[in-house]
């Protein structure tokens, strides 16, 4: 869609939020300069409505349950990739940030930005621009330029498959072998497969020990 078209009418959202209060107050925040069309509170409900509504912008936490919002970004960018991607979220890891904006995001801002900043992000991806909140762009920057690439992203993770990193988050959030089969569609046998492969990548020799360092590395909630 022209941005010129985006510009003439109010831009429908989409918020993406495990936190019903904070999907509220995005609400409401957006709702006098913004249509929006729904919220949605984990990743793989995020793909469907969005499929279904394909919205202008979809505001999204980088955490979310099922599938995080960073492995989102290629399935999303294939089936609505007119729609712009602003991350509000808590995470301030480079590695977040720069994940976010390879993987084809417009605007990142944190959830202790002030409000007027996400309206001020979502005016700049409507206009075609990028937006990186203030808060940690310095950060970024200077972590760049210093080749502080260790904190820039998780090297553990970034080792692993889209496809191991969807098991491991499933896995993390507790969800048992069956379900993880069911949720992404594929064989019991091929979750265990993947599963002692990231374990052996990983060289961690338990569930349990494969949830903690999901947590660690910022790929599901505490």
């Amino acid at each position: 869609m022209p941005e010129d078209h985006r510009q003439q009418r109010r831009p429908r959202v989409l918020i993406a939020d495990e936190m019903a209060l904070v999907a509220a107050g995005t609400r409401a925040l957006l709702e006098p300069g913004c249509d929006v069309v729904g919220t949605v509170a984990d990743g793989r409900a995020l793909l469907t409505w969005a499929d279904n509504l394909r919205p202008d912008i979809i505001i999204m936490e980088v955490l979310l349950p099922l599938l995080n919002g960073l492995d989102a970004l290629r399935p999303l960018a294939r089936t609505v990739p007119g729609s712009k991607i602003v991350f509000l979220t808590a995470q301030e890891s480079s590695w977040h940030v720069a994940g976010a904006f390879k993987g084809g995001a417009s605007a990142y801002v944190l959830k202790r930005s002030q409000p007027a900043e996400l309206t001020q992000a979502i005016h700049a991806v409507l206009m075609g621009q990028w937006y990186l909140t203030p808060l940690i762009a310095k950060t970024v920057v200077r972590q760049d330029a210093s080749g502080a690439q260790d904190k820039m992203k998780s090297p553990t993770l970034s080792s692993l498959t889209p496809r191991q990193r969807e098991v491991l988050q499933l896995i993390a959030e507790g969800r048992g072998t069956k379900e993880v089969a069911t949720l992404l569609n594929i064989a019991v046998k091929t979750v265990e497969f993947h599963k002692f492969r990231i374990m052996d990548q990983l060289n961690l020799h338990s569930t349990v020990a494969l949830a903690k360092h999901a947590i660690i590395e910022g790929l599901v909630r505490l």
